[in-house]
């Protein structure tokens, strides 16, 4: 398995166990409250800034237990990478697209900041999924 393949199973992982578990603080603490009044603004941030400090973590230790040899990347792995960025953008541009809409129709805080948190989620999932499918079934280049 190469580098870039184990970045991608690494993404995907950290990003759903990071979202998920954001997911069920803030879900946790509204009680029955709406949503909206619930404190989510520092579970955010810790969910966010964990998911990196894990993602760039583990990509250390898994560089560091990799043979050289698979680390260097060929036109195959450029190019995958590159599908699963334009595949990944998407969503994040759908995101941020809902949090525009969101903030012209002035909505609270909380919706238009967990519209564009679950953007950057699904873009780093289904960015990655799209390599992983690449790398496992092969892909058409244009």
């Amino acid at each position: 398995m190469s580098v870039s393949e184990k970045r991608a199973w690494i993404m995907v992982i950290v990003a759903t166990v990071a979202y998920v578990t954001y997911l069920a603080i803030v879900l946790g603490q509204a009680g029955g409250r709406p949503l909206a009044g619930v404190s989510y603004q520092w579970t955010l941030v810790w969910s966010v800034g964990g998911a990196i400090l894990a993602s760039i973590l583990l990509d250390i230790l898994s560089s560091f237990f990799a043979p050289k040899s698979a680390a260097e990347k060929d036109q195959r792995d450029r190019e995958i990478n590159r599908l699963g960025d334009y595949i990944g953008q998407s969503f994040l541009v759908i995101g941020a697209v809902t949090a525009l809409i969101l903030a012209l129709i002035e909505m609270a805080p909380f919706w238009i900041a967990n519209a564009i948190y679950l953007g950057f989620v699904l873009s780093a999932i289904v960015g990655s999924v799209a390599k992983i499918i690449a790398y496992r079934r092969g892909f058409q280049t244009w």
